[in-house]
Formats: C-alpha cells, structure tokens, sequence
C-alpha cells in the first residue's frame, strides 16, 4: 500500500511537538528551582515516584487485571467480570492510578522529602512528577512520530508494518492508521495535546499540594484519600467513554476531565499552599 507522504507542515508540527514536550517541562524546572531556591531533587522526587508507582508498580499488575491479553496472557475470571459490567470496568480503571500515584507522593513525602516542610516542596514534587509523565507519554510519541514520518517519506514504513503484521496481523490496520495521522497532523491537533497536557499537569501540582498538607498536618490526612478519590473520578469518566457507557464528543469528554484538573488545582493553591504562605507572613 502507498503511504501518503508527509508534508513540510505537519513535519514541523511533530518537531515542534517534540520540543514543546521534551524541552518546555525541563525549562519550567528549572526557572521553578532557581526562582524558589528549592532543591532539585525534590523534582526528581516526584519523577521517579511517578516512574516507580505509575509505570514499575500499577501498569503491570493493573495490565494483568483488567487487560490479560495485553501481557500475552490469558483472559482469567477476574477480567472476564469486569469486562462483563462496563462501568466497574471503568471504575477500576480509574481507581488504579488514584490509589497508585497518589499514594507514591504520600509515601515520597512520608519519606525522602519527610524533612521539607517549606510549601514549595509540594509544586517542586507536581513539576517533576507531572513534567516527567508529558516528557516520557506526548514527548516520547512524538518522537515516534518523527521517526515514522521520516519512513514514510523514505518509503520503508510499509516493510515496517508488513514486518509487524507477519508477528500480529490485527496490528496491521492500525499502522495504516498511524500513517494516515501523521500525515494529516494539524495544529488543531497539537493545541489539543499541549492544552491537555497543561491541565494534566496543573492536576499532579494540585494533587501534590493535597497530599503533601495531609502529610504535614495529621489533621489534614483526609486530604490524602480525597486525591484518590478525585484522580479515580477524572480517569474514570475517560474509562466510561472507552467502555462505550458515554457516548460524549472528544471536546465534551476533554471538558468534563479538564475542567475538574483545573479546579483541583487552584482549589488546592487558594485553600493550602496560598494561606499556609499568608500564615508565614503574619
């Protein structure tokens, strides 16, 4: 089959898309650290934590639950269950990474920052863990996207995707797929990423307020559950849709998840990080 070729435009809308996930979080590090004086390795903290609980830990035991099949295994009563009842299934989609994630900044700040006490620590934790996952999820795919765009324009996909197709046939209608994306990337497309992004990460900085004040304060460890219990309800309604239990456009679904990620956060800053700095002034 013939690959449409990709043209200037959408080439530099992928590079673009690569810098702007790659270098921009690394950026905001940076001038986060060097403003605040804070310490680097409470950024690094919230990356590793996140590549700990969220990659190490919850996708494989989360893979092995819900989606045997994806870990050569096969489908076992506990999937065939959730398969069955959609809105569990999206539930437990949801629950994996509240209880995950959020409990890999309660463990971080409980540990290796438990002597940080300055608010700051609590954004500087948000910036690496949410600045980490933009880098390794969208940066890496557009790094992806790339290399397959310069083998589309070589003309070597197609043996790519015949070599894959030979190992799994069904995975050969989504490289024609792929193919097709890539050569109709618009900037539409990457405003909706980088937009998505930015809300995603605006939610792990909120989040890490949450859990860092339920760790500080014993009066405050409420805070703690209450972010599982929003991460699995925004991550949840993604799952309703993917169950096919709401049939939403892609812009309401983005709303309904976006929005409450945006919430959370200035909720969070207003409420804990903003009046705790008020106290220290008075």
């Amino acid at each position: 089959m013939e690959f449409t070729k990709v043209g200037t435009m959408q080439l530099s809308l992928i590079v673009l898309g690569v810098v702007i996930f790659l270098v921009v979080p690394l950026i905001v590090a940076i001038v986060w650290v060097k403003k605040k004086n804070e310490k680097v390795s409470s950024v690094i903290t919230g990356a590793a934590a996140f590549l700990l609980f969220a990659l190490v830990l919850e996708k494989p035991i989360q893979n092995i639950l819900v989606f045997p099949e994806a870990m050569g295994l096969s489908a076992h009563a506990a999937s065939r269950f959730l398969n069955a009842r959609p809105v569990l299934w999206a539930l437990v989609l949801g629950l994996f990474p509240g209880v995950f994630e959020e409990t890999g900044r309660l463990v971080a700040f409980k540990s290796v920052l438990k002597n940080r006490k300055n608010r700051e620590t609590s954004i500087s934790y948000g910036i690496g863990h949410g600045g980490f996952e933009a880098m390794l999820v969208l940066g890496g795919n557009f790094i992806t996207y790339l290399v397959f765009a310069a083998m589309i324009n070589a003309g070597t996909f197609g043996g790519l995707v015949a070599q894959i197709a030979q190992k799994n046939p069904a995975q050969e209608e989504a490289g024609y797929q792929v193919a097709a994306m890539i050569a109709a990337f618009s900037v539409k497309e990457l405003l909706a990423a980088v937009i998505g992004r930015i809300f995603a990460i605006l939610y792990h900085t909120g989040a890490s307020i949450l859990v860092f004040y339920a760790c500080k304060d014993p009066k405050k460890l409420w805070l703690y559950p209450l972010a599982i219990l929003l991460h699995t309800a925004i991550d949840g309604v993604m799952g309703l849709q993917m169950a096919g239990v709401l049939s939403l456009s892609s812009e309401m679904t983005e709303m309904i998840a976006l929005l409450p990620a945006g919430l959370i956060f200035f909720a969070a800053y207003f409420l804990l990080y903003r009046k705790d700095g008020e106290k220290g002034q008075a």
